[in-house]
């Protein structure tokens, strides 16, 4: 029997009653007073004494199973409603009196639930049932429950196929009684003789297969004639298939057919199909005697998309061909419990073999943490602190870790294959895969939780896995579980002690055993074997194990401090590099990092006392090449993962740049400072966007503001530097910068060049060329010390949008720009100034420039209708020449339809041809140009959100591809790995990246359709 194994544990299913709790009401005395009424735990005294008056002589012999109830007010209450709907009030009496059995019995049912107290005052006979002294020591057979559930209906119980024979609707409100008979049976069991939780769970899961049996019965009733053409197995899956059902439960089923030899498989299949609904119906109807509970057939294949039955053949063909990881996790659990059992053993053999299998599949670790994830995501926001199933700590927690560790280690070890969450960690204990210090800790808090469920949902009957917050509730609930001095208080105690244990286990079930393995630690941990080790890290997503545990031993070995503050980090950080989409990559990261910092007494500090630090520093590794490199080559960035990692204004970044470079005599050394701190804050912005969802705006801010107080102290470091090579003593000219393109509109990518144009004039009384020598030098000077090998991204400036492209002087003066703009310039360099934003060097001159432009840029008729058909005609040329040979059209994030050069351009267009009337869109920047667009009537506020979704969605894809290649790329990776790292980084959750790319070809589908519309329409 699956749940011998934990029997041995005693008492478990209760948890340990704190020093110095007792019940109070074990007296001899006879207290009749409102004090010493409430004293025993009444809330009312008054009430309570006036109750008991009403039980006459009864009342004082009543108050000790009384006192030991949950609630001792709603006991009372409940005993005289009893004793008011019974025939014989005198024998209920009697028997309560004189049998202190029945009196605790009766007394812990009615203070626990009140669904069942309403359901004894229906049926008032029925508290008889709790007369038996054998109910303490017996437990109930799952043959007797289901001969007791099938005669309720009518149904012969020695019968293969048994039909019930009651009217339809007398055998539906029969099965309900029933069903509430035994579960009241039960709960007085576990209430007043401390059933231990996995007995409790496993005759719940008994009741509910026999419920499933009758139920067919009522079925096949209903069906007729036809249910005699097919066989139809009912397959439990879930709690249920693992004999630990709650006292309220969906019952998770799959439903298997066969035809009868003979018959018609179509026929059959109709009416298997037939009686799988009606039982389904049968148990889920609310009558006059209320429901009994969901049959959920959702895990079946295809989910509630697929045929409701299926043959061995289609599940077999399901479940090789198209079934995922997940599926074969829950069918850890699967289990024939009615119908035809033979059937259903068939289902179990065929499947086994692909279930411990799983674990060898591509994808296991993500679809299983997806799993995870999945259920979290659903946790509503108000529940998630006090969910008790699903939340940090929760049960989930342990049944995910335990199941985990099955479908790893069971390939090997059939002897770790139970179905039973409690015996399943009892094997893995005894097989030495979890230490034994662990797995009693481990079941301890797992049997309170569930303990705690169970009486959660006793009160009413109803599936909820929240701790309700109400002092009422949980001085009910405390009460309940033997806390009877301070319920509330010791609840709070208990309940906060086992979450906090169980997410310390989850997190060092897998890891820490890992680190035995390697550092051969003396400990009482388990101890894997290397080829354990192994598999166990394969599991988890790594790809190359043996190199995993190499890192691992590396970072562990040793008798330091750092040594052991690492033993005591990995666990936890292993598990969220685990969780990442490229583990290796991210331990390699993390020991390269170590390597670096080890010997820095604040870091391993940091990570072990500051989660948030370590868990960002883990997704970061696992994530992102790009800030994996930044952190590599400026470790003390760390420190920024536990602060504010919003961009810096460019005021504070200039006035940082120009005092760093001011401490250096050489002009190499003095920039060399200024790219430290550019390093420094490009690994800030890129660990915002990672880890804390900086806006892609604020990225392209940020980054824009970093280039412009880069190029602002270079530029003064260069032009001081030509200055005293020329021995002058004052500059000849004034400079300054023109940002272009996206540099100029504000948006710039981590991938991105600085797109510029520079601009000189002389100073009073200086000849013209040697201003114009002095300004070609500082320009010179000024590209060379920028791309001076360093540990730096480098920052490429390009030139090529100035007049005359290449062909052209890399500086010219303001009048010269005047010059050519009059008398040579096409309506595309227009376009290009379009996003001209002068942002470096002399302000005056600055000024001077941008005036200069405007009326070219933003003419006062807007462009001739002659301009409007080349720009669509360059436009219509770029499409056609400019994509890569071999690049996908969809897919392209730059040239693709819907792309950002198919939003940018339109938005141009508008400009240049409205921009002189309408002041507002007189901004280099393209979701500020588009906002005017909408305020001016002239693109409508759906399609303009249209083509801003698409510029938001591809901008952060193409930062995302950056920041996960290291380098970038305006292609959707086809990488699988490198897709899903993008995924997250887009804030998908694991195993999502189809969705990512469903959802990229959508927005880019419509904005095309918008671009279409706006920028080729007449």
């Amino acid at each position: 029997m699956a749940h011998g194994r934990t029997r041995s544990r005693g008492d478990r299913g209760r948890p340990p009653r704190p020093a110095g709790h007792r019940i109070v009401g074990v007296t001899t005395q006879r207290p009749r007073t409102a004090g010493s009424l409430v004293r025993l735990g009444f809330l009312d005294g008054a009430a309570a004494a006036a109750g008991l008056d009403r039980l006459g002589e009864l009342g004082p012999e009543i108050c000790t199973p009384l006192a030991a109830s949950a609630d001792p007010d709603a006991a009372l209450a409940g005993l005289l409603r009893l004793a008011d709907a019974v025939e014989n009030r005198a024998e209920l009496l009697e028997a309560v009196a004189d049998d202190e059995g029945t009196a605790m019995r009766l007394c812990s049912v009615l203070g626990a639930s009140e669904a069942l107290t309403a359901h004894l005052v229906r049926h008032p006979d029925q508290w008889r049932d709790l007369t038996d002294p054998t109910i303490g020591a017996t437990r109930a057979p799952a043959f007797a429950m289901r001969a007791a559930l099938l005669a309720s209906v009518g149904a012969d119980p020695q019968v293969a196929e048994p039909v019930a024979t009651l009217p339809d609707a007398a055998a539906v409100d029969a099965l309900r009684v029933a069903y509430r008979r035994i579960l009241l049976r039960l709960a007085a069991r576990d209430l007043a003789h401390h059933l231990p939780v996995d007995d409790a769970a496993a005759e719940i899961a008994d009741l509910a297969a026999g419920t499933l049996e009758a139920a067919l019965a009522v079925a096949r009733a209903r069906v007729g004639e036809a249910a005699r053409t097919t066989r139809l197995a009912v397959i439990a899956m879930g709690k249920c298939g693992g004999r630990e059902l709650n006292y309220v439960s969906d019952v998770d089923v799959v439903f298997v057919f066969a035809p009868v030899e003979g018959a018609d498989e179509g026929g059959a299949l109709r009416a298997a199909t037939q009686l799988a609904s009606q039982l389904m119906q049968v148990c889920s109807d609310h009558t006059a005697e209320g429901t009994i509970w969901p049959v959920d057939a959702n895990l079946r294949p295809e989910g509630a998309s697929g045929p409701l039955v299926r043959t061995l053949a289609s599940h077999r063909g399901y479940y090789e061909k198209w079934a995922k990881t997940w599926e074969f996790q829950a069918l850890l659990k699967a289990r024939p419990v009615a119908g035809d059992l033979a059937l259903g053993e068939d289902y179990v053999r065929m499947i086994e073999p692909m279930v411990w299998s799983a674990a060898e599949r591509d994808g296991f670790v993500h679809d299983v943490q997806a799993m995870r994830r999945r259920v979290l995501d659903h946790i509503p926001a108000h529940e998630a602190e006090r969910q008790l199933k699903l939340g940090s700590g929760g049960l989930r927690d342990v049944e995910f870790a335990v199941q985990l560790l099955q479908l790893v280690h069971g390939r090997a070890d059939p002897a770790i294959r139970a179905r039973a969450t409690l015996s399943a960690l009892a094997e893995l204990t005894d097989g030495g895969y979890v230490g034994r210090e662990d797995g009693e800790a481990l079941h301890d808090a797992y049997a309170f939780l569930r303990t705690l469920e169970h009486r959660i949902q006793l009160h009413r009957l109803r599936r909820t896995h929240v701790v309700p917050d109400d002092e009422a509730s949980l001085r009910r609930l405390g009460r309940s579980l033997g806390m009877h001095s301070e319920p509330v208080a010791e609840l709070d105690r208990q309940w906060k002690y086992h979450r906090r244990e169980v997410r310390r286990l989850h997190e060092k079930l897998f890891y820490r055993p890992l680190l035995a393995a390697v550092a051969k630690l003396a400990s009482s941990d388990a101890r894997l074997s290397l080829d354990a080790a192994e598999a166990r890290l394969s599991a988890l997503g790594y790809d190359d194990p043996k190199g995993a545990l190499r890192h691992l031993e590396a970072l562990t070995s040793g008798v330091s401090r750092t040594s052991d503050i690492q033993r005591t980090l990995l666990p936890v950080m292993l598990e969220w590099l685990a969780d990442s989409p490229d583990p290796d990559a991210g331990l390699f990261g993390f020991r390269r990092l170590s390597e670096s910092l080890g010997r820095s007494p604040w870091y391993l500090k940091m990570l072990r006392d500051e989660g948030e630090v370590a868990e960002r520093l883990a997704f970061l590794l696992g994530t992102s090449r790009y800030a994996t490199d930044l952190l590599e080559r400026e470790p003390q960035g760390v420190r920024m993962l536990g602060g504010d990692l919003s961009p810096l204004s460019a005021e504070a970044l200039t006035t940082e740049m120009l005092s760093v470079a001011s401490r250096q005599s050489d002009p190499e050394e003095a920039v060399r400072a200024v790219r430290a701190v550019r390093r420094r804050e490009l690994l800030r912005i890129a660990c915002g966007n990672l880890v804390a969802g900086t806006d892609v705006a604020l990225v392209g801010a940020g980054l824009s503001r970093l280039t412009d107080a880069t190029l602002e102290a270079t530029l003064t470091v260069a032009m001081d530097a030509v200055r005293v090579a020329r021995g002058l003593d004052e500059e000849p000219t004034r400079m300054a910068v023109v940002a272009m393109g996206r540099y100029g509109g504000f948006e710039l990518s981590y991938g991105s060049d600085a797109d510029v144009m520079f601009v000189h004039e002389a100073r009073e009384g200086v000849e013209a060329q040697v201003a114009a020598a002095y300004a070609q030098a500082v320009v010179g000077e000024l590209r060379r010390l920028l791309s001076l090998p360093a540990s730096d991204p480098p920052l490429v400036v390009d030139a090529d949008l100035r007049p005359e492209g290449k062909q052209g002087p890399m500086v010219r003066t303001l009048a010269s720009y005047e010059a050519y703009y009059a008398k040579w310039s096409h309506v595309w360099e227009f376009q290009a100034l379009l996003r001209a934003d002068a942002v470096v060097g002399d302000p005056e001159l600055r000024a001077r420039f941008t005036a200069l432009i405007d009326p070219l840029r933003f003419p006062s008729e807007g462009i001739s209708p002659d301009d409007v058909v080349e720009v669509r005609r360059i436009k219509a040329r770029v499409d056609d020449e400019r994509l890569p040979r071999g690049a996908d059209p969809n897919t392209h994030l730059k040239l693709g339809r819907g792309g950002l050069a198919d939003v940018e351009w339109t938005v141009q267009l508008l400009q240049m041809r409205h921009a002189g009337t309408v002041p507002e869109l007189r901004t280099p920047q393209t979701l500020a140009a588009l906002e005017a667009a909408v305020a001016a009537d002239l693109v409508a506020a759906e399609d303009a959100e249209v083509l801003a979704d698409s510029w938001r969605l591809v901008s952060r894809m193409r930062n995302a591809v950056t920041l996960v290649r290291g380098k970038p790329s305006d292609q959707v990776p086809r990488d699988a790995t490198e897709r899903a790292a993008v995924a997250r980084v887009l804030g998908y959750a694991a195993g999502d990246s189809d969705r990512m790319v469903n959802d990229y070809l959508r927005t880019t589908r419509r904005a095309h359709a918008m671009v279409e519309k706006v920028f080729w329409e007449e």
